[in-house]
Parts: C-alpha cells; sequence; structure tokens
C-alpha cells in the first residue's frame, strides 16, 4: 500500500514550483489532491492533468488564502470532492528583496497577508474539517529565518512568525491530533526563483558557498520530506522545523 493511501490533501499555492511538486508526489502515494492556486488556473489545470493522467485524483479550486471567503470556499469544495480532510500544506508564499530604504508597506502588507495571515486562515479552517483521527499541517517556511540574508528584512520576518507559528500550534493543536511541522528549504530551483533573477545570479553563488553539499535544492528534494510529514510514519512528530536545505544554516 503507498504512504498516503486514503488520504486527503489541500496544497495552497500549487500551480508551480515546490507546491506542484508536493501536490504530484502525494497523488503518486494515494492522496486525493486539492490543487489550490491564486492566478495561475492555466498551471493549476496542468498539475491536475498530470495527476490523473498517471492514474491520481485531483481537483483545482482558485482562491486566495489572504482572503478569508476563499479559504472558506477551498475547504468547502474539498469536503464536497472528497467528504474530508487528512492533510494541509501550506505553501503559498511570496517574497520581495529590498534595502531598508525601499521597504514599502504595501511590500509589508502583501507578503504577510499572505505568508503568515494566509496560513493561519487557512489552517484555522482546516482544523475544522480534520475528523477524530486529527491530521497533519505541513507550512513551508525557508533557511532565510535562520541565515537572515541582507535586503530580506519582510520575507525573513515572515518566515520567522511561520516557525514560530508551527511550535505554538503543535501544542495548542496536540489534543485534537492534528500535528504541526515546518519545512525550511533553502533556495530551490522553481518557476519563481527562475523569474525573479535568483538563479543564476549572484545570490545563488552566495547561497552555494554557505551549503554544506554544494549546490541549491531541487523540488524533488523537498517532496519526500513533505510525504513523510503527512503519512503515518511521522506520527509521533510535531513542532519541528525540518531544514531541507543541504546543510545551510
Amino acid at each position: 500500500m503507498s504512504k498516503l493511501t486514503g488520504k486527503v490533501a489541500v496544497v495552497t499555492g500549487a500551480s508551480k514550483g515546490i507546491g506542484a511538486g508536493i501536490a504530484k508526489a502525494f497523488a503518486a502515494e494515494g492522496a486525493s489532491v486539492v490543487v489550490n492556486y491564486s492566478s495561475s488556473r492555466e498551471g493549476a489545470d496542468k498539475v491536475v492533468a498530470e495527476i490523473t493522467a498517471a492514474g491520481g485524483k485531483a481537483i483545482a479550486v482558485q482562491g486566495s488564502v489572504s482572503k478569508a471567503e476563499d479559504v472558506t470556499r477551498l475547504f468547502a469544495e474539498t469536503k464536497k470532492a472528497y467528504g474530508k480532510l487528512d492533510v494541509l500544506v501550506n505553501n503559498a508564499g511570496v517574497y520581495e528583496f529590498a534595502p531598508l530604504e525601499a521597504i514599502t508597506a504595501e511590500q509589508f502588507h502583501r507578503q504577510f497577508d499572505t505568508n503568515v495571515l494566509g496560513l493561519i486562515q487557512a489552517t484555522q479552517e482546516a482544523a475544522k474539517y480534520f475528523n477524530g483521527h486529527g491530521g497533519s499541517v505541513i507550512n513551508i517556511g525557508s533557511t532565510i529565518s535562520s541565515i537572515n540574508s541582507p535586503q530580506s528584512t519582510v520575507y525573513t520576518a515572515t518566515k520567522h512568525a511561520v516557525d514560530g507559528i508551527t511550535r505554538v500550534l503543535s501544542k495548542e493543536l496536540a489534543a485534537r491530533k492534528i500535528r504541526v511541522n515546518s519545512i525550511n528549504p533553502g533556495l530551490v530551483v522553481t518557476e519563481g526563483t527562475h523569474t525573479a533573477g535568483v538563479i543564476g545570479g549572484e545570490f545563488e553563488q552566495q547561497l552555494i558557498e554557505l551549503t554544506p553539499m554544494g549546490r541549491v535544492g531541487q523540488v524533488s528534494d523537498i517532496t519526500p520530506v513533505a510525504v513523510f510529514l503527512a503519512s503515518d510514519d511521522s506520527g509521533w512528530i510535531t513542532g519541528e522545523l525540518l531544514l531541507a536545505s543541504g546543510g545551510a544554516r
């Protein structure tokens, strides 16, 4: 039997990058997956098509985690399609680097509304749908919270918040058999890091120099960790920040 057979998982921000990789990995292990997206319907449909072509189960549901009404609809659609919920991956996130003098309130609220408020709202709603057997919440943090790179003030602050929320909710929700952990990747090659000019740039080289294993990450480095945390194999693990970073910290 596959590790996630019979489980239902919501993956936020799953139209590309790490989220898409996790959605596909979950489906390959037997989970029914809800591929959430904010704006890229084309990307989400592509992920769903790949999953179903391989014999898996998936649907795409639009919604911004920063909007409470969208979050409510996301989980209502999950219940309508699959009848229950076992796993939530809080992957949706945005980032923008800027020196101190260039930080604006708009940049601050954009990143905090998605990376922090969105994570809280999604977890809040998911907790209503986990049954008596509990569930697994997997947050996607970042090693930026320990590396503390220059010009990442706001983004780093959001990921410090994710670390703290993970630890707090792991204690708060434990009595309901809900486990809460975070995967904190280093730099990973995705569409987003390519578009931002990070891959192939000076920042990539700096991070490689900080990484004992001497390379940046691939999505395939992250997905097995997510499968483990979603599965019953990790039933005694909660409140952990798992660095998937090749040793960078």
